[in-house]
């Protein structure tokens, strides 16, 4: 296999396209003019080939309190110190709860701490050449914005995936914004030739030293509002927040524990703790895409894992469970990533915690209106008050009634419903879907239970057996 040619940025960019100019010929080529293959080609080299210096496996870089604490002086007054108010629900969990809302950053994310403060440590050489990166949104989101405010110039290359609402975000923010390759791989390799070509500094969304130290500012706050906490609940993805927040917190109060939550889907932190290091982890969809990382950063790494406790995994279904009781209970809206840390309390996981005192990190809001919907159809879904069914009824006058009345005797909600002739062999007979929404668990078993005194044959759609059960409990 030949070697790809040696390339040069050219100085042209047209309707979001970069061109590129090879050294042995004259003619430019646009990325968005060549197949998938040769677009991996122009951008010379896998990311594991192009080595961030600041992000070496051969060198990590472990970060210390020091680093956290001229983090908090420097972004002081750039970023919002918000508010860890105790949970309204903490007696129902059976434990001393508090939430601290991260998701309350102007840009909806805790990622705006590190990326000022990594831009604030810039030379000025570099701040008037200015930074890259690659990103799905927000650590996209956070540079470009403090990039803007601190008037240096700001890249970001954003994979085809990412939300068009956060990529026309970034570009209000005045980034220069490049939306190229299929995934997080191909958009970080172009984004480090970039920086080669551009003489710009690449800046990794979670395992750059400044950003780790910015992310545990958040650690340096939750003492301040809530001193001596038992445990500290937070989402893992890369692992920059977790090694940032455990190095604040051991620092300062060594008995509390450091929990790390990633979703079932994307357990990337696990996988690198089992291994003794970081390595690639197949990832699937997830609610929480925030935290979907297929490998954790090597610097993150070597600072996190000495200083967490645990590590839990929690099921899709209880991130849903836990975005719809933080809308319902807190007036909360979070991402998937936000709510992982309450879906393992919600799940059971951390039992052992309760009667103790214990804050759970809420740590991003960017979530997609559509996709919020899903969610809370889904949470309504797994706790039993969203339901599913199918039935059979006589097609003669007034069979259909005779259902929606016992529904009503029942108080129910017909969210939905519609019939079936054609397909069923008893020309009789008419099949009736029905989407109806109940208060809880239990009132969805007593409708069950009367549509079963009535009716032969009822189908009830699956909701998994064990989330059913322990929401019985909550």
């Amino acid at each position: 296999m030949s070697q790809p040619q040696k390339m040069e940025m050219s100085n042209g960019q047209k309707n979001g396209a970069v061109a590129f100019k090879l050294n042995d010929a004259s003619e430019s080529v646009k990325m968005d003019q060549l197949s998938v293959p040769q677009r991996i080609q122009h951008i010379s080299g896998s990311v594991e080939e192009q080595v961030d210096p600041f992000c070496d496996p051969k060198n990590p870089k472990r970060i210390s309190f020091h680093d956290v604490t001229s983090a908090a002086f420097l972004i002081k007054g750039g970023v919002e110190r918000t508010p860890c108010p105790r949970s309204t629900s903490s007696e129902s969990y059976g434990m001393d709860l508090y939430l601290k809302k991260d998701f309350l950053q102007y840009t909806g994310s805790f990622k705006e701490r590190g990326a000022r403060y990594a831009l604030l440590c810039l030379s000025e050489e570099q701040k008037r050449r200015g930074v890259i990166s690659a990103s799905l949104g927000n650590h996209a989101l956070a540079l470009s914005y403090h990039g803007w405010k601190l008037s240096i110039p700001v890249t970001v290359v954003m994979p085809t995936a990412a939300p068009i609402m956060k990529v026309q975000k970034c570009r209000n923010y005045k980034a220069r914004v490049i939306v190229e390759g299929r995934d997080m791989g191909e958009a970080k390799a172009l984004a480090m030739r970039m920086a080669q070509d551009e003489k710009l500094l690449y800046i990794n969304g979670y395992d750059h030293p400044h950003i780790m130290a910015g992310q545990g500012t958040i650690g340096l706050e939750i003492l301040e509002q809530v001193p001596e906490p038992d445990a500290v609940v937070v989402p893992v993805g890369g692992g920059g927040l977790i090694a940032g927040i455990a190095t604040a917190l051991k620092a300062l109060s060594p008995k509390t524990k450091i929990i790390g939550v990633e979703s079932e889907k994307c357990a990337s932190f696990s996988k690198a703790l089992d291994n003794k290091g970081p390595i690639d982890t197949p990832i699937k969809n997830t609610l929480a895409d925030g935290l979907a990382v297929p490998k954790v950063g090597v610097n993150a790494f070597v600072t996190a894992q000495p200083l967490i406790d645990r590590m839990v995994i929690v099921k899709e279904e209880w991130i849903a469970v836990a975005i719809l009781r933080l809308v319902e209970e807190e007036k909360c809206v979070v991402e998937g990533a936000g709510g992982a840390g309450l879906a393992a309390i919600l799940a059971g996981h951390l039992d052992d915690l309760k009667g103790k005192k214990v804050v759970v990190l809420l740590c991003g809001g960017n979530i997609d209106t559509t996709v919020l919907g899903r969610c809370l159809e889904r949470g309504l879904a797994a706790e039993g008050r969203l339901v599913k069914f199918n039935v059979e009824v006589s097609d003669r006058p007034g069979g259909i009634n005779d259902l929606c009345a016992l529904l009503v005797r029942v108080g129910v909600s017909i969210k939905d419903i519609m019939h079936e002739r054609a397909w069923l062999r008893d020309i009789y007979t008419v099949e009736v879907k029905v989407v109806c929404e109940t208060v809880d668990w239990a009132h969805s078993l007593q409708l069950k239970n009367e549509l079963k005194k009535f009716y032969t044959k009822v189908q009830f759609s699956d909701v998994p057996l064990a989330l059913n059960e322990k929401t019985l409990d909550v």
